[in-house]
């Protein structure tokens, strides 16, 4: 493929993806191997199961391609939804996902906190560390967005496998869990 049909091939899926798929560049997590690939959502995701992905982990709803579409497109023009997920790419089908939601705050000198969100991964595909990757993803995701901190509500079998990536429980409210992501500012104070 020549230099400029590769560049409009990026800037297509650009338009296509929920957000810039350079946040991903360089973190550790964004890679292509075993026929996997990790990026953003896309709004021809519907079309690669999507929704039926989502229906494994909660009560989703019948979703059609145009109300997925107008959700998709609103969540991109309102920013701070961040949509990841894991392709495999000789089915042509998404088989992982997780959610960044960033909360724009007054507090800590107008800092912008993460939640982490819908963490799925395919019931064929378990067992291949897909969560681990999602969710490492986010966490990088969200250090190189620069929020203070990123926190999840998870049931409490999940409660060992969210400690082992680092969140800790909120004190008086077990099934909230955080981890506080040291910015730049803070690290040059220690």
């Amino acid at each position: 493929m020549s230099g400029r049909l590769l560049r409009n091939a990026v800037l297509a899926d650009e338009e296509n993806d929920l957000f810039p798929a350079s946040l991903l560049d360089r973190l550790p997590n964004q890679r292509q191997e075993n026929g996997l690939l990790v990026r953003p959502l896309r709004c021809t995701d519907y079309d690669k199961g999507f929704i039926q992905l989502l229906s494994q982990l909660t009560d989703v709803g019948p979703i059609g391609r145009d109300q997925f579409l107008s959700r998709f497109y609103s969540m991109k023009s309102v920013g701070g939804y961040y949509v990841v997920v894991v392709e495999d790419l000789d089915l042509e089908k998404v088989i992982g996902s997780s959610t960044l939601v960033v909360e724009q705050k007054f507090i800590h000198n107008c800092a912008l906190k993460g939640r982490l969100e819908d963490v799925v991964v395919n019931t064929s595909y378990r067992g291949k560390q897909l969560g681990k990757l999602l969710v490492t993803t986010i966490a990088q995701l969200a250090k190189r967005l620069q929020c203070y901190k990123l926190s999840l509500d998870c049931r409490d079998p999940l409660i060992p496998f969210y400690e082992s990536l680092g969140f800790r429980r909120e004190p008086g409210n077990a099934n909230a869990m955080n981890i506080r992501i040291e910015t730049a500012t803070e690290q040059s104070r220690l």
